[in-house]
């Protein structure tokens, strides 16, 4: 028993090494806040201490290496899932310039500070010039907790860092060609090729591979799994084609960016695992390399460290200036361009490794005369302590900043301006659809609440029905947990469906309602009438029928079918509202048919805040048909239906089942009948609590659509 008490540090017992750790991740953000330090620094300094240069607790072996590179590509991997890409085509330009700025300034400043200052030869100044010009998105993970990924700054900081890390990395290739003696026509046309190769590889082939993976298997696990695979598959091509892993990882992440919704419960798991483990873990093996000791042995040591890390802060600062002024930015967003682009550590420790392990010759005492030498070995650990600190410090700021800004207006919002929705789940086989349908319609800036209903047969025997409807709904609830959220459970017993629905949405003021159609089952006319009859007309909610025939995000475009004088209906900007927040979530652009006077005002929130989208004029009912011609394999179709005798209304709607079951039973579809009034139109219902305006979160866009009804109501 003495044998497995006793041991020594560095510890060996991977079980002791392994707690540790988790206590660390744990422990330390906690402790480091205390004293206002950003807990990716306190992970850092946590790895100072306990590593082979402070404390020895641990050595930084193989183990810790291999979950480090996890976390890295992690970083770059969330970094291309989490962007929104149609603001990242918005801003191409502003991130381009960006990046010739953060890769030009630190290569001109640092090759003459090498040069001049360190007295570096030519190539070794090069190469550590192309060390500050490259950066690690180490306070990725602050913004991201902080909401702000989408912001354009952040789109501008993540192009600028593909932009220079490709083309420090590029420098760092031709310079173990030069020293091999290998650099000529051919090795530029097979490193050209080989990029070219490797980047519309993982650009065109992922999504595809991607698609046809998720149509086939639901199981979370699985999809985690093979997204990771796709992952480390991307980053091993990277390297194949010449290039650092990381650039790998960023384009699978942009690969399957489409495919992986920031609401979506594979997302809420990605982000957890690496959140909690891989990326912590990263951090400490950064600390974990810092040897304070050589900095009280070497004066030169010491002198190179202040100049590397002057020379590393100044000139990213200069280009995030230079960007802030050149496209009039705010002083957060510039922190926020900064904070990303200062920290150095993935491509740094690559680049200086490198330099440190080729060797050019030997001294009069037979020792190797390294490219970069041991000064700058230690140099680069300092440097990245100290940029990675100012990194996370500068970037926190500057998000907070930006986060109580856009949630100011929120956060006065009364709570009478939640929507209360309704999930209706009689059978276990389509409850997780509907929660990820209602996740894919939620905004992230509302805090909705959400009721799964089952009613039981009044008549049935009660403890049979009980049991099974209690398991229908704790799987509803663990579904709703994946994507983090609050599922209130309501199991009772009534006469029938409607009955039951219908009384809950009135006890629970309930807003939307969402009912599922098994994918095997037909819309049949007795569904629509008990629904028209029990709901429709008695109920003030936004109601949606759903069928799936494949997961939301593996569609490539959405069919919204909008009838003439829509607009007229109190109920149109809640949906429409909510189709914007379906595009945004999982960018799945719109394909809207109406008349020309109902599609100008969907035209004027699309003004306001673009999405991708189409409108093609329709106008006849009658010749509904007329969509089969458009529609594709992988479209989704929506159609706006209304109530008898409301504005919108047409008697061709009653064809709308015949034409699903008939000519559109392989695609998916959703109806969707508005949200109306309780009172007459004339007498409007803006006042009513049950309500409210939802364009509160798209900012000036509520002025131009609720003029609208103001002109029309008063």
């Amino acid at each position: 028993m003495s044998d497995w008490f006793a041991f020594s540090f560095p510890l060996q017992n991977p079980v002791l090494i392994f707690s540790l750790i988790l206590f660390i991740i744990l422990f330390a953000p906690i402790i480091f806040n205390k004293f206002k330090v950003p807990h990716l620094i306190g992970l850092i300094i946590a790895g100072v201490i306990i590593g082979p240069h402070g404390l020895n607790f641990m050595l930084r072996d193989s183990s810790i290496i291999l979950f480090g590179t996890v976390g890295l590509l992690y970083i770059m991997f969330l970094a291309g899932l989490e962007i929104d890409m149609q603001d990242f085509k918005r801003n191409s330009i502003k991130g381009i310039v960006f990046g010739i700025y953060t890769f030009v300034i630190p290569m001109i400043i640092g090759y003459f500070a090498s040069y001049y200052l360190l007295k570096f030869s030519l190539i070794s100044s090069i190469l550590l010039a192309s060390m500050f010009a490259s950066h690690t998105l180490i306070a990725y993970p602050i913004i991201s907790k902080l909401g702000i990924a989408k912001n354009r700054a952040v789109s501008i900081a993540v192009s600028g860092t593909v932009i220079t890390d490709t083309l420090a990395l590029l420098v760092l290739a031709v310079i173990v060609g030069v020293s091999a003696g290998e650099v000529n026509d051919a090795f530029w046309i097979r490193l050209l090729i080989s990029i070219l190769l490797f980047g519309s590889f993982v650009l065109f082939v992922f999504p595809i591979l991607a698609r046809w993976f998720f149509k086939r298997y639901s199981d979370s696990i699985s999809q985690y799994i093979f997204v990771l695979a796709l992952l480390f598959l991307a980053a091993f091509l990277s390297q194949l084609a010449g290039i650092e892993a990381i650039i790998g990882a960023f384009l699978a992440g942009l690969a399957l960016n489409r495919l992986i919704p920031s609401t979506s419960p594979l997302m809420n798991r990605i982000e957890f695992v690496g959140n909690a483990l891989f990326i912590p873990i990263f951090l400490i093996g950064v600390g974990m390399l810092m040897d304070f000791k050589a900095f009280f042995t070497d004066i030169t040591t010491i002198w190179v460290a202040f100049v590397m890390t002057f020379v590393a802060i100044i000139s990213k600062f200069l280009a995030a200036w230079l960007t802030q002024k050149t496209f009039k930015l705010s002083i957060d967003e510039r922190r926020i361009i900064f904070g990303l682009s200062n920290a150095q550590a993935a491509a740094t420790l690559a680049a200086v490794l490198l330099g440190y392990n080729i060797i050019t010759g030997y001294d009069a005492l037979g020792n190797p005369i390294r490219l970069l030498n041991d000064s700058v070995l230690n140099g680069t650990v300092l440097m990245i302590l100290v940029t990675c600190t100012i990194a996370s410090i500068i970037a926190q700021k500057g998000a907070q900043n930006i986060a109580l800004s856009n949630s100011s207006d929120i956060d006065s919002e009364p709570l009478l301006h939640q929507d209360r929705v309704l999930i209706p789940i009689g059978s276990p086989e389509y409850a997780e659809e509907l929660i990820n349908l209602c996740v894919a319609f939620r905004s992230k800036k509302n805090v909705n609440e959400y009721y799964a209903l089952h009613v039981l047969d009044s008549n049935a025997a009660p403890n049979k029905e009980m049991s099974k409807g209690e398991k229908i709904l704790e799987m509803a609830a663990k579904a709703a947990s994946a994507s983090d959220i609050n599922l209130y459970k309501l199991l009772r017993y009534d006469v029938n469906l409607i009955n039951g629905i219908t009384s809950v949405v009135r006890e629970h003021n309930i807003n939307d309602l969402f009912m599922g159609l098994h994918r095997k089952y037909e819309l049949s006319d007795s569904f629509l009438g008990n629904i028209t009859e029990g709901v429709l007309n008695t109920c003030n909610t936004t109601t949606f029928i759903y069928k799936a025939s494949q997961p939301l995000s593996t569609y490539k475009r959405a069919l919204i079918v909008v009838p003439d004088r829509a607009e007229k209906e109190i109920g149109f900007p809640f949906w429409l509202l909510k189709i914007w927040n379906l595009a945004r979530n999982i960018g799945l652009p719109l394909v809207f048919y109406g008349a020309e006077n109902t599609l100008s005002h969907i035209k004027l929130l699309q003004k306001k805040h673009p999405i991708p989208s189409e409108f093609i004029p329709f106008s006849d009912w009658d010749d509904f048909l007329i969509i089969l011609r458009d529609i594709r394999p992988d479209d989704h179709l929506t159609i706006i239906l209304s109530r008898k005798e409301r504005p919108s209304y047409h008697s061709a709607m009653a064809k709308v089942p015949l034409y699903l079951n008939k000519y559109f039973s392989d695609y998916g579809y959703l109806l969707i009948y508005p949200m109306q009034s309780m009172f007459d139109v004339e007498e409007s219902s803006i006042g009513n609590p049950a309500i409210h305006d939802p364009f509160k979160e798209f900012d000036d866009i509520s002025k131009s659509i609720m003029s609208m009804f103001k002109k029309k109501f008063f």
